[in-house]
């Protein structure tokens, strides 16, 4: 989980520093596929009941995916 928590921003980051919008978008599709990857844990940890508070990562996770879809979506109008 934490691989997946690192690799979100990190993916960001070496994006943005291509200096590509077509390199951005596609290390950002990387970064969700990240994220989404960590939810599929997140639920994984719930179902057997290693973890019973985690509403407050989901709701983060949800909130992390929708700004990214956004900038993906933004940034694919450009194009």
């Amino acid at each position: 989980m934490r691989r997946c928590a690192i690799s979100v921003p990190s993916n960001i980051a070496e994006g943005w520093g291509r200096m590509s919008r077509k390199n951005y978008i596609q290390f950002l599709r990387i970064s969700r596929g990240s994220l989404f990857e960590l939810e599929t844990q997140l639920i994984i940890t719930k179902e057997l009941k290693y973890s019973n508070n985690s509403e407050s990562v989901e709701s983060l996770i949800i909130e992390v995916s929708k700004m990214l879809n956004s900038l993906i979506k933004k940034l694919e109008e450009k194009v």
